[in-house]
């Protein structure tokens, strides 16, 4: 099974980003663009993992946000991984209270003690638009010009959920294998 932890994006932000995408996607760039239901905030991504791990895995989340409040989040300025000059990954950031990066780091923490090492990179809040398809190269201006309109609205995140993501035919589907939702 391959496995992340993830808050999933609610109204408003799913909207606003579901247009940004439409406007992107007109630009005819060579990138694999996230479906439309599989909007979400990665927390954790733990890989390939064997079915037997998956109600430890569960537990340690469960653990992590036991007594977390819901989250005011708002969304950010667009992006790219690595660069902007060497976009492999596009991006809308997530500008959050300290409040996320205690969930994240709990989570980091709490799935450490369970075999899965942390990231190699600190957590920096975005919701994945699309990857560069193998072997292309996208502009390194004009990520903007596609954004004209974009606003960075706010919205509060209820849930944290453990997805299972599988490769079909139509491309990635996710089906959640657990969820946790936040206090007031």
């Amino acid at each position: 099974m391959r496995l992340f932890a993830a808050v999933p994006v609610p109204e408003p932000a799913r909207e606003q980003i579901l247009r940004l995408l439409g406007k992107l996607r007109e630009a005819g760039w060579p990138v694999r663009w996230v479906h439309d239901e599989g909007l979400h905030m990665t927390l954790k991504f733990f890989g390939e993992v064997a079915p037997e791990r998956l109600d430890v895995i569960a537990e340690a989340l469960r653990f992590a946000g036991h007594g977390a409040d819901a989250l005011a989040l708002e969304l950010g300025e667009l992006g790219a991984f690595p660069s902007r000059n060497r976009p492999r990954v596009l991006w809308v950031g997530v500008q959050a209270p300290a409040g996320l990066e205690l969930l994240q780091d709990r989570i980091e923490r709490g799935c450490e003690a369970i075999g899965f090492p942390p990231e190699g990179a600190p957590f920096q809040p975005h919701i994945t638009l699309g990857r560069v398809r193998e072997g292309q190269r996208l502009p390194t201006t004009g990520l903007e010009d596609h954004a004209e309109g974009f606003e960075r609205v706010s919205f509060v995140a209820r849930q944290l959920v453990l997805y299972e993501s599988m490769l079909t035919t139509a491309g990635l589907r996710y089906e959640s294998r657990m969820t946790l939702d936040f206090g007031p």
